[in-house]
């Protein structure tokens, strides 16, 4: 913190507050609390920025909240548990919640508002000086909890600027850190709408929609197509997997069982593995590819893989995800869970197949060929006849054409979201960097400096403390 601006203060948590106030360690039901019953907070009542009533468990029968455990409106709560990323996370509370009490690993932050605005200090407790001091003197052996004692809560270094600059700037914080808010709700709409915008691709690419425009010029130039049933475009067929095969051995697997592919087999160079996640990824051959040997992949030649493959998952939620692997990709094993068709290039684009498997018509299908309870998973024999509309071989050429340059124009897009959103999410640690150099807001010398207002109450804090010991020694317990 150095380099403070005219009238600030290098302070510590322990300079701007009286002390913490939390709850007990306590049993409870791990159902939520209704709105008759009393609940305790979790810790997730208080991890992600904004109080979470709702993260609570219901109190055992019997058992309720002393009044200092009461959640309160005005409340700067803290955790004192959690994970390294997480510990000493603050929320203000924006109501009265009679009901709910604080665990033991939930703080109240008793703050001195002669000294310090509640907004400052939450501010304050987010920036990035504040974070990473509880980040390196978090304790614990364990990453997924490491803890924050009080002592070492009091030591957090706190920027204080004089009491009028503090309220100045929260204002200026709330108006433009609003702003930073909406525009990040707007942006998390996005991944949605593309996702929305690439099935509606499918869904058209499959029904024949997306090339209607094409049939008619067909149409037009004296070309004829001859009507099938189930409202199928002109000229289009049913077909499916074990039709749509080359005529090649093992043009048709699924990857080898736990008997034929042990994680023994694995190794660090030879014939690369191909896993579910490489498929949803729709990349191969990276840092983390497993391989086996050569005379293993002989042994495994049935499940063998070959540039141009169309590749489907048999188990997800839902499964069916696809993708074909890519050309000059070296000769390799699926593993278990995976599905190789090696299409018969005369019949069929895979690429068009892919796109037939991942459209909404057969997703919403795929229910009647799974089965499981922990995972679902596609009955492969009923894959093999699964219908699939085929449309005409020239047909599929126009429909991938059209399908990838939408997909392309999607992908765009995407990256320019993910770009935008990294840049927001730079934003809020900008702005509090720049409010806690004294930068965000006019500096008035009228202020009365921070340092001169903390002494002030420093003195004033010496004077009471033999009456707080008087009053501590009485045991009054509270109500």
């Amino acid at each position: 913190m150095s380099g403070l601006a005219r009238g600030w203060v290098k302070a510590t948590l322990g300079d701007v507050i009286n002390g913490f106030e939390t709850g007990r360690n306590i049993k409870a039901s791990p159902k939520r609390a209704r709105d008759s019953e009393f609940g305790v907070l979790k810790i997730s009542a208080v991890t992600w920025g904004r109080f979470r009533p709702e993260e609570n468990k219901a109190l055992l029968r019997g058992d309720s909240p002393y009044r200092h455990e009461r959640v309160r409106s005005g409340d700067l709560l803290i955790s004192r548990a959690n994970t390294t990323e997480l510990v000493g996370a603050p929320v203000l509370v924006d109501g009265d919640y009679p009901h709910l009490m604080l665990p033991d690993k939930i703080l109240r932050l008793l703050y001195d508002e002669r000294v310090i605005v509640s907004r400052y200090l939450l501010f304050a407790l987010r920036s990035q000086t504040a974070r990473l001091y509880m980040e390196e003197n978090a304790t614990g052996t364990s990453h997924s909890m490491r803890n924050l004692s009080q002592p070492k809560l009091r030591a957090v270094p706190i920027p204080l600027a004089p009491l009028p600059e503090q309220a100045r700037i929260v204002g200026k914080l709330d108006a433009t850190l609003s702003r930073v808010d909406a525009c990040r709700e707007r942006l998390d709409r996005v991944p949605a709408i593309l996702k929305r915008f690439r099935q509606s691709v499918l869904a058209a690419a499959t029904s024949g929609a997306l090339t209607e425009d094409w049939r008619e010029q067909f149409a037009l130039s004296g070309r004829s197509f001859d009507r099938c049933d189930y409202d199928l475009p002109p000229g289009w067929t049913w077909s499916c997997a074990d039709r749509l095969k080359a005529a090649e051995r093992y043009s048709f697997a699924i990857g080898p069982f736990g008997s034929n592919l042990k994680v023994a087999d694995y190794m660090d160079q030879g014939v690369p593995l191909v896993f579910v996640r490489d498929i949803r990824a729709r990349s191969f051959g990276g840092p983390g590819t497993r391989f086996v040997s050569t005379q293993k992949a002989r042994e495994l030649a049935a499940h063998s893989l070959q540039e141009g493959d169309l590749l489907i998952t048999k188990m997800g939620d839902p499964p069916g995800d696809t993708a074909i692997y890519p050309l000059g990709s070296p000769p390799a094993i699926i593993t278990a869970d995976c599905i190789k068709l090696r299409v018969d290039s005369k019949i069929a684009d895979a690429r068009f197949v892919g796109y037939v498997i991942e459209s909404p018509w057969t997703r919403d299908r795929m229910e009647e060929i799974t089965a499981g309870v922990a995972q679902q998973k596609v009955s492969l024999e009923r894959f093999r006849h699964f219908p699939l509309p085929l449309a005409p071989r020239d047909e599929q050429a126009e429909i991938v054409r059209r399908v990838e340059c939408l997909f392309a124009y999607a992908d765009r897009l995407e990256a320019r979201y993910r770009t935008a959103r990294s840049q927001v999410e730079r934003l809020t640690p900008a702005l509090l960097a720049k409010a806690f150099r004294g930068e965000l807001v006019p500096q008035d010398p009228n202020d009365e400096p921070a340092s001169a207002l903390l002494e002030r109450l420093r003195a004033q804090r010496t004077e009471r403390a033999p009456e707080r010991r008087r009053r501590k020694a009485t045991g009054v317990a509270p109500g």
